[in-house]
Order: structure tokens, then sequence, then C-alpha cells
């Protein structure tokens, strides 16, 4: 990303960009009601991106903060709806959207209605320690909120505070719930060598037990997130990990209708390894925990079919479940929570969130992953109630303009527009994936960085994943005359 802002400082002015470009002049699609009235018809590019007031504001906070990561300010005051805007004036059709997590748009007066209510108030100024002083209407937040979204079969929720947070939180579940089974049950005690052994972290009391995951995951940055994390070595290195096993994931062909055949195979293969590592590993499996589809991976998508299969191998082995909705939940897919496309006989065993929820933590429905003592799953705040009531606004907004089929539909439509573009531009856009999955949808790119830097100067702001793809996280808002108006600058990159 550092070598990516560095070329972007370099960019031609954007009046010299547009005269070698045309956009298209067809008029706008406006069938459809717009969810923000005060949006731009287009992107507003006035000035190169970075421009001069960005890069001495960013200059100003290299001094205090480290921004090698950065990819600009923002100036949120003016950004409305799908569009974000900048310093100087450029307001760009945003389907980054801050790494997937902003929901119902830019400014949205529904959330910012619930943000000035009296308990929005309280929960902020008296920020309780939730599992000691929970607020009196706790019950009630987390019933017409959270729970309200939980997904099938799961009924009870643990607050968290990040995305890392929510799976860390998650494994320890499963441990807990692995020693509990080991012990014969809730109600036996621990040991006295267990209560030695763990001050020592040692086994028994600390056991050498792990989690599974998979080849080119991404499931955050701790301690416990990290060593499932086998994304990229940046994320990891340097930081000391814990010995769990590794699984290949499915490494499809595309289009997926010309390779059913090898992809079956493929996918056979990796849930054959999964039972091997978990009859084989050396350090017991407590659980599986796969994103239902890999994101900072690099878009990698799997069948049904396998994840019917890694539910199936899970159960007979009495390993836990988890499932890794951080990114795919909340309606990005065209379905609520992501793994609704599975049809599962049995739900997932926890199911984790955050980002676009604007909480975290993690749902289940068995009352055995409670642990058997207080103190065990606990933190001061334990997630965090002001963030609870934004998500309950963010869900009436959600069920008010039925943004969930909004984003299966408007899926829909970019698809078959950027799969016309790829079928027109094959060396530009390659392996295009994500159809039936909403606006959850990337393609590999082979000049991918200069890719990503260039759109900001026709007005996009996009992101990338894993070595090559171009991803879009588009907000549950965007509509068809987005799309439209994104598939056009797309357009014009891959001709320029």
């Amino acid at each position: 990303m550092a070598s990516v802002l560095r070329s972007s400082l370099n960019l031609r002015p954007v009046a010299r960009l547009h005269a070698a470009r045309s956009f298209s002049t067809a008029p706008l699609r406006r069938a459809e009601q717009p969810f923000f009235a005060n949006e731009p018809q287009a992107p507003i590019v006035k000035t190169a991106i970075p421009g001069p007031k960005n890069k001495a504001a960013a200059a100003e906070l290299d001094e205090v903060f480290d921004i090698r990561s950065l990819n600009l300010l923002a100036d949120y005051s003016k950004s409305v709806g799908n569009y974000i805007a900048d310093l100087d004036g450029n307001l760009l059709l945003d389907v980054y959207a801050q790494i997937a997590s902003i929901p119902v748009g830019y400014n949205n007066p529904h959330l910012a209605k619930a943000v000035s209510s009296p308990e929005m108030v309280r929960a902020l100024i008296n920020r309780p320690a939730s599992g000691n002083f929970p607020s009196a209407d706790w019950n009630h937040i987390l019933r017409t909120g959270l729970l309200k979204a939980a997904p099938k079969g799961l009924n009870q929720v643990f607050t968290a505070l990040s995305g890392s947070d929510a799976n860390e939180t998650a494994y320890k579940a499963a441990f807990m719930y692995r020693r509990q089974q080991e012990r014969g049950g809730p109600d036996v005690e621990f040991s006295e060598e267990d209560i030695r052994t763990t001050m020592l972290n040692q086994s028994p009391g600390s056991p050498q037990l792990s989690i599974l995951s998979f080849k080119s995951a991404f499931h955050g940055r701790l301690f416990g997130s990290l060593s499932t994390t086998r994304s990229k070595p940046i994320h990891k290195l340097d930081i000391p990990a814990f010995d769990w096993p590794q699984a290949p994931f499915p490494a499809l062909k595309y289009p997926l209708e010309e390779h059913v055949k090898e992809n079956a195979e493929e996918e056979q293969r990796c849930l054959q390894e999964v039972e091997r590592l978990i009859k084989e590993f050396h350090n017991p499996v407590a659980a599986v925990v796969v994103e239902p589809i890999q994101s900072e991976g690099g878009d990698n998508h799997a069948s049904p079919a396998f994840f019917r299969g890694l539910r199936e191998i899970t159960k007979r082995h009495n390993v836990l479940f988890i499932v890794d909705e951080v990114q795919t939940g909340v309606g990005a897919t065209g379905k609520f929570w992501a793994h609704e496309y599975w049809n599962l006989e049995t739900p997932p065993d926890l199911v984790t969130f955050s980002k676009k929820a604007q909480t975290a933590g993690y749902y289940y429905g068995n009352p055995a992953l409670r642990p058997n003592k207080p103190y065990r799953q606990f933190n001061t705040w334990i997630g965090d109630p002001a963030r609870a009531l934004l998500f309950r606004a963010i869900l009436e907004e959600i069920e008010r303009n039925n943004l969930v089929e909004n984003t299966a539909k408007t899926g829909d439509y970019l698809y078959q527009g950027l799969e016309s573009l790829a079928k027109k531009y094959p060396h530009a856009i390659q392996n295009l994936r994500g159809k039936g999955q909403g606006t959850f949808i990337a393609w590999d790119s082979p000049n991918r960085d200069e890719f990503l830097v260039k759109a900001k100067s026709v007005g996009v702001n996009i992101g990338g994943s894993g070595n090559s793809a171009v991803r879009l996280r588009p907000m549950l808002i965007f509509q068809k005359h987005h799309a439209d108006i994104l598939l056009d600058r797309i357009e014009t990159l891959i001709k320029s």
C-alpha cells in the first residue's frame, strides 16, 4: 500500500486525464428511487488525488501517526451516501466502504437520529462494564437488535470489540467446551494439576489444543486469530504463533460452468485433507474456522457442497464449526448471512461478526458453549452497548429499505455488466467471481495496484485483496445507477 500511495503522488493532473478520456454521456439510470436524494449525480474530481490539501494534512499527521497505509484523508462532514469526500473537494464513488464496514451510507439520517437518542447518550457517557454492571435495558437492546438478526438456530450472543476479538473469544469458547467435555461435563471441577500447570503455561491446565484454518485465510491480527491467518506474511512476521494446522482451501477454476468436474475433485481433495488433519494432527483440533468467501486472501470461493462437507466432517469428529462472517455478514452477499447459501442440515456452532454490523461478537446456540464458571469469558466492556444500539438502527434501515434484496438484485445487474466487460477485455478482467453473491464480486487484474491508484482519478475508490484481485465492497445502498457509473469508469480505465 505504501508503494501505491507513492505512485498516486505522481499521477498526472486530472484535467489532462479527462482530456484523453470520454465518459458516457447517457443519462443516469433513475427509474429506481435513490436512497440518498442529496448524492451527486456522478463522481466529482477537481484535482489530482491526493490533492494539495490532502498532501499537506497527511504530512502533518505523519509527524504524530504512522500513515504508511494511508489511502486518503477523508472529509466525513461532506461525505454522503455512497460517496466519500477528500479535503480537496473530490467526491468519489466508494465501492470499498472502509474495508467492507459501512452498511447504509455516509451520514445516514436514521443513524444520526439513533445516535442522538437518550439511550445512546447514556450508553456513551456511562459506558458500562457489561459483565458486571449491564444497563437495565441491555436485554431489550440485544433482543431488538443483535438477536433479532441472529443466524437460524443460534439464539445467544457474546459481544466483543472487533472482528479479531470476536474470533479470539470464539476460539476460547471452543477450547473451554472441548476440555469441559474431556473432564466429563460442566459440573466436574478443575483438578489441582489443572490449576497448578495453567499458571506455568503448561498442560493439562493450558492444553496443547488447536484451531484448524485454511491456506489464504484471514481471521484477524491478535495472537489467536493471527495464528489462523494465512493470507500475507506481513500480517504475521515476528509474532510468536501457535502450532496449529492449515488445510488447503479449494483453488477453483473459472468460469465455473466450464470446470465442474475439476472443481468438484479439488473440493473433495481439500475435504479429505481437513479430515486427515483432524484425525492426525499432533495438537488435537478443537474447532475448524472458515470464511464463506476468503476475503483478504484474494476473494476465494468454494461451493455450498464444500461447506456442507466441512459441516459433516466436524459433526462426525465432534469438532466445532466456526463460520467467520466478519466481512461477508449483514447482507453483503445478497443474503443476511452468507452461510445461508449452504443449506446446512445443522447450523454452525459459532458465527462471528463485525464490520457492517458496526459492533462485534459471536452467535451460538448450544448452552454448553457458555463457560461453566463466571469470568472465564470476560473483559471490562464485553463489547459496547453504544455499538449494539447503532447496529439496531442499521438493522431497522436494512429492513425498512429491503437492502439485502437490493444488494442481491444490484449484484446480479453489476455482475452481468462485468461479465460483458470481461468478454470484451479478457486480458484486463480475469477469473471474474461472485455470481449470485450480491455485490461481493472480484476479479484478477494483471496490473492491479496501478488500476486501484488510477481509479481515483476517474472518481472511484476501490480496493484489492490477495496478490492480484480487485474486490468490490459497496454499501447495501449501492444501486443500479451506481453500477452504471462504476462499469463506465472501469471500462475507461481499461481503455486508457
